[in-house]
């Protein structure tokens, strides 16, 4: 029952949450449906100009006003999903140095946000800022799965907090955590 509801929530995602998973997260679900309305009143036109028949323009105009943003979005988030996987596990292997180098996981974090490509560095410095406001860093990381829903995401999630409750030893965990990654990149 729980996977039915958790399935069930991941289908029926707001509108703001779909936006700041395609990178968009200064978009405001406003100035979304905004962009959906122009670009139907531009393919109304543009069909019935090109057609001359108003119900054919009609239906290019509810086409392109309410499937052509949504697609874009979906794109969009596809796309930066893409690069989030390219590049998490060499951030893994990062923090797995940084920890045998004896630096905390915290600092190993930053140091990722420091120094990775964008979409890696947005996700890893959210989950800095909201550790930094009292979140424990074990939750924070589990709440990367939430803006990435990828299963990379929640493995990484998952061995940060099963480690901060548990305890034992991390680089280790995230070594094969790395490898995982990596196999599973190859087998896709």
């Amino acid at each position: 029952k729980e996977l039915d509801a958790r399935r069930k929530k991941e289908k029926s995602v707001p509108l703001t949450t779909r936006l700041a998973q395609a990178g968009l997260g200064s978009w405001t679900p406003q100035k979304f449906w905004i962009a959906s309305g122009v670009s139907g009143a531009v393919g109304f036109v543009l069909a019935f100009v090109i057609g001359g028949h108003l119900l054919g323009a009609a239906a290019m105009g509810f086409g392109t006003g309410l499937g052509l943003p949504r697609w874009v979005l979906g794109f969009l988030k596809k796309r930066r999903e893409k690069a989030f996987l390219r590049a998490l596990p060499d951030a893994v292997d990062v923090i797995v140095r940084g920890i045998k180098a004896g630096l905390p996981l915290f600092e190993s974090i930053k140091v990722v946000a420091a120094d990775s490509p964008e979409p890696l560095k947005s996700e890893f410095n959210a989950i800095i800022e909201t550790q930094t406001i009292g979140m424990p860093l074990g939750e924070a990381c589990a709440r990367l799965y939430e803006r990435m829903p990828l299963p990379e995401a929640n493995f990484f999630g998952i061995v940060i907090a099963i480690q901060q409750k548990s305890g034992g030893n991390l680089s280790e965990a995230l070594g094969n955590l790395s490898k995982v990654l990596r196999d599973r990149k190859k087998m896709a």
